[in-house]
């Protein structure tokens, strides 16, 4: 199975810029379609961002948009969320995750069920 590696969490002032990265162990990702998720505490995850295989299409939560953006390095294998413009309400754990399936990608980026792998998250938090 792909096992994917989160990086870049950690603590940060509202209005604050954090990157956080994904990068596989042992697999290759640049074929595949990724995307990031969040869950903050007592709540469900929820879809924030996604890129396809290509690097050429990418989709956001409108909470984050403009105020995030996703890449891919495909030569490095390495998925990137940067983030901006930061709030309190983007503090939660974030995942990423590789779609195995890239027929349906285009209409069910945003669902958490569309997706085969994840890792184990990083923690983002957001002060007031």
């Amino acid at each position: 199975q792909v096992q994917l590696v989160e990086s870049g969490g950690g603590l940060v002032r509202t209005g604050d810029s954090l990157r956080l990265s994904c990068a596989p162990v042992g697999h290759t990702v640049n074929l595949l379609d990724m995307a990031w998720f969040r869950q903050a505490q007592g709540k469900e995850r929820e879809f924030v961002s996604a890129i396809n295989w290509k690097g050429d299409s990418t989709y956001y939560a409108e909470p984050v948009k403009g105020r995030f953006t996703i890449s891919r390095d495909k030569d490095q294998n390495t998925v990137y969320l940067q983030m901006s413009n930061m709030k309190p309400e983007d503090t939660a754990v974030y995942y990423c995750a590789v779609d195995t399936d890239p027929a349906r990608f285009t209409h069910f980026y945003s669902l958490t069920n569309e997706y085969t792998f994840w890792g184990r998250g990083t923690q983002v938090t957001v002060s007031s």
